[in-house]
């Protein structure tokens, strides 16, 4: 008695399992060690930091307490196009990484073909007779399972490989993010530093107009000459000009912000402040939080696991590769007896490809992929190493920042008595014009100065943010 095929399938199936115990071949993945120092060597008041792998670290811009950065940094993680392109990516990422997984099940397609042949009577044939034409029908119902036993590990090497793709995608898109936002914090104070400027420059314009209405009285009553009427008008027009020039920044400022959160120039109309003194504390923590923290080193480390992983599968193509198939389906000539147990017909079987010669080609793919592997290896120690760089910067800077601009506070303050002595001295005709003109030319560059300090700690606040990995 004929067994029935579902007993045949069901060895087969054991079969299959009895292999799935197979090693992978290649290395296992384990995190390279870094030298990481004990602590940063910029010391100083720092408050540490309290980071927790599952916490959120959206929102670190609240620091700031700035309603218009707030709005700023919603509208473009809703709408810049290279935001969305990094999600893209990253959803690209992990589609690839299923259809990497979908290797380890077994294949299952089902189809169906009616054909009709006529077969010629000039045929030739394998034994003497008389070959004679005829027509027949042929109706094919078949159920087909193709499956790659995973024997030496190079599908799961894949799936590792794929998976740790999409987690450095995933952590790449998170960089985008920050990126993006510590951008728009810089550009914003940026403006509101031109914005200051602008200030400045009008309001020193407006006291060069009087200063010009002033000097032209004492010329018209004989107490100087025409010459400090020209120094007072050509000092005029040169701070005009170069209250325009602050107009045109503020515009390009604003169109490249625009551009930043998604929005169309054309339409973007922004009303921002000038800027203030105040810069808020940033907490810093240990350089050992770093390596978890910041979404760069995260992508490299996972671009690592999934050069490791390669690695294996180049090292599996040196070994057989074992397929099985199966099919169960229905044929017959006859639509009407397709689906009776006579016209049942199936076949299961495994093959074997066994690499003999290949002209070096599998030695290649393994050299090509430990040398990927060096590749990644020394760039996520760069990564490393450029992380620590930037901690170090972004705490030097606002240190020294910070004592810089104390020291042009001291020097505005100054300015504004030497400019109040120099009028008097020369309302009192004690000194010429020029002297009036150097003391306000060097009072309005110490408040741009000052001015252009801070907006510099407030950028150096938001790089050591980015820095340090966005929120905590």
């Amino acid at each position: 008695m004929t067994r029935p095929p579902h007993r045949y399938l069901g060895g087969l199936c054991a079969a299959v399992l009895a292999v799935f115990a197979g090693c992978a071949v290649g290395p296992d993945y384990t995190r390279p060690a870094v030298p990481t120092p004990d602590a940063y060597a910029e010391l100083g008041a720092w408050k540490k930091a309290e980071p927790r792998d599952g916490a959120s670290r959206a929102g670190w811009w609240h620091i700031f307490n700035d309603r218009t950065l707030d709005d700023l940094e919603e509208q473009a993680a809703s709408a810049s196009p290279t935001l969305r392109a990094a999600l893209a990516r990253y959803d690209q990422a992990l589609a690839a990484a299923r259809i990497e997984r979908a290797q380890a099940y077994p294949a299952l397609t089902a189809g169906g073909t009616a054909v009709r042949e006529r077969f010629s009577g000039n045929r030739q044939v394998e034994f003497p007779g008389t070959a004679f034409a005829y027509t027949a029908n042929s109706f094919d119902l078949p159920l087909q399972l193709s499956y790659e036993v995973d024997l030496f590990g190079s599908v799961r090497r894949a799936i590792e490989g794929a998976r740790a793709s999409a987690e450095a995608e995933g952590a790449n898109y998170q960089n985008v993010l920050l990126l993006l936002e510590a951008g728009v914090a810089r550009d914003y104070y940026n403006l509101r530093s031109l914005v200051a400027q602008r200030e400045l420059l009008a309001q020193d314009a407006a006291l060069l107009s009087d200063a010009l209405e002033l000097v032209q009285k004492l010329r018209r009553g004989g107490a100087n000459s025409d010459l400090d009427v020209y120094q007072a008008q050509a000092e005029l027009e040169s701070v005009r000009s170069s209250e325009l020039a602050a107009e045109r920044a503020i515009a390009t400022a604003q169109h490249a912000l625009a551009v930043l959160v998604g929005r169309n120039p054309e339409g973007f109309a922004l009303d921002v402040r000038p800027l203030g003194a105040d810069v808020p504390e940033v907490p810093v923590g240990l350089p050992s939080d770093l390596l978890e923290r910041r979404p760069d080193i995260a992508a490299a480390e996972r671009t690592l696991a999934a050069a490791n992983a390669r690695i294996g599968v180049a090292k599996a193509a040196f070994f057989p590769s074992i397929g099985l198939t199966a099919f169960a389906g229905a044929n017959s000539s006859d639509l009407n007896n397709l689906l009776t147990w006579g016209s049942r017909e199936w076949a299961a079987g495994p093959a074997l490809s066994l690499p003999l010669f290949r002209g070096g080609a599998n030695v290649a793919g393994l050299q090509q992929a430990k040398a990927a592997y060096e590749e990644a290896l020394s760039n996520y120690r760069q990564h490393v190493l450029v992380g620590f760089q930037e901690v170090e910067d972004g705490l030097s800077d606002l240190r020294l920042l910070s004592r810089q601009t104390q020291v042009l506070g001291r020097a505005v303050e100054a300015s504004h008595g030497a400019t109040r002595l120099s009028t008097l001295r020369y309302k009192a005709g004690l000194v010429s014009y020029i002297e009036v003109i150097e003391s306000q030319r060097t009072q309005l560059d110490n408040e741009i100065s000052l001015t252009q300090a801070r907006a510099s700690r407030l950028e150096a606040t938001v790089l050591l943010i980015r820095a340090l990995g966005g929120g905590w």
